[in-house]
């Protein structure tokens, strides 16, 4: 029987930031997803890390989902206080492998050699979960370094993200070159933990705390290290998908209210769902989140019509459907009344959407 949850401060935020992007949903859920099966696996309740995050436990299981900053980073504060496990991030991090990061460990794995696989990564580090940024530096003939800054100055989890970075990258370079590369040197800008014999058995290396930045330092001899795997084509192709999640359709991620409400509308369609609706299931008042929506320059009809339409389109151009049901698919009872609408948000009535795709 899994424990209750441990008490959590619901006001536990991260940084104040005005900073658009950081309530900007462009982050798989990677890491709130591998918490909350370290709950599951000691039987801890994870419920009450949801709370007022506009997720669930389902969703966070769904590899299209996107979070924000400011969502991962208040449950993972969330998470580790719970859990009790200081070194949460290097047990996740060494369970790492190139499989677990989809389409860019594919791009990785058929790069030609690990220095490019190590660009690849830090280029699309954002769609595998990554919560830090990543730079790469050349600091002498000798040594190339990882380096990794907190976003929005959140040093509180810079332990955490930086023990899964560096941890994750050790696993995944052993996988694509073998057990023999070692790092150099791994430098941390914290203090020392309890835990840090952990670090040396798993790293090998010299470890440096209350380092001025944080960094992984390997030897260059590694970089040219050709990959087994190597298949130009294939690494293109990957590439290009990669790039194509890093940037949305309309080339800006959305804001974090907006997604939750248009994951909410695509799996509530038939029931015509309104807007006290969706706020009652967001946790939130009415007035709140039209508020919420209006800071993100959006309405919620404008949202509603065009989860509608695009819904409408694929049914009919799946062609298995009638107008009138495609139409009760995405929430109307009256045929009429849906090719009307249809025609208002496309341009074109229902049946000559059908036959562009015929």
């Amino acid at each position: 029987m899994a424990r209750p949850a441990a008490r959590v401060r619901l006001d536990d935020p991260a940084p104040a930031n005005d900073d658009p992007r950081f309530t900007a949903a462009e982050f798989p859920p990677n890491k709130l997803l591998y918490l909350a099966q370290l709950a599951d696996d000691r039987g801890i309740d994870s419920r009450a890390w949801f709370a007022g995050l506009a997720l669930t436990r389902q969703q966070i299981a769904d590899p299209a989902l996107r979070v924000s900053y400011r969502q991962a980073s208040t449950f993972v504060r969330r998470a580790l206080q719970a859990l009790h496990v200081p070194d949460a991030g290097l047990l996740i991090g060494r369970e790492g492998t190139i499989g677990g990061f989809g389409l860019l460990g594919l791009a990785m794995m058929t790069s030609r050699t690990l220095g490019e696989a190590m660009m690849a990564g830090i280029a699309h580090h954002k769609i595998c979960g990554c919560l830090l940024e990543l730079n790469f530096e050349a600091l002498s003939e000798r040594e190339v370094a990882l380096v990794a800054q907190p976003r929005f100055g959140d040093h509180e989890l810079l332990p955490f993200f930086c023990e899964e970075l560096f941890a994750s990258c050790l696993m995944i370079a052993r996988e694509l070159v073998g057990d023999a590369l070692q790092p150099l040197r791994l430098e941390l800008a914290y203090p020392r933990p309890a835990y840090a014999d952990e670090y040396t058995t798993l790293f090998g290396c010299e470890l440096r705390f209350d380092a001025p930045q944080c960094r992984l330092l390997i030897d260059t001899q590694w970089l040219g290290q050709l990959l087994p795997g190597y298949n130009p084509l294939t690494a293109k192709q990957a590439l290009t998908l990669c790039a194509q999640q890093m940037t949305p359709e309309g080339g800006e991620p959305h804001q974090e209210i907006v997604a939750a409400v248009e994951r909410l509308l695509r799996s509530r369609l038939a029931q015509q769902p309104k807007l006290n609706d969706v706020a009652r299931t967001l946790n939130l008042s009415e007035r709140s989140l039209r508020r919420k929506l209006a800071e993100s320059g959006r309405i919620f009809r404008e949202i509603h019509d065009r989860v509608r339409a695009e819904r409408a389109l694929q049914l009919l151009q799946a062609g298995t459907l009638s107008v009138a049901d495609v139409g009760s698919a995405v929430g109307f009872n009256d045929p009429r009344e849906f090719r009307r609408a249809f025609k208002r948000w496309t341009g074109m009535p229902p049946q000559e959407a059908r036959r562009s795709t015929a």
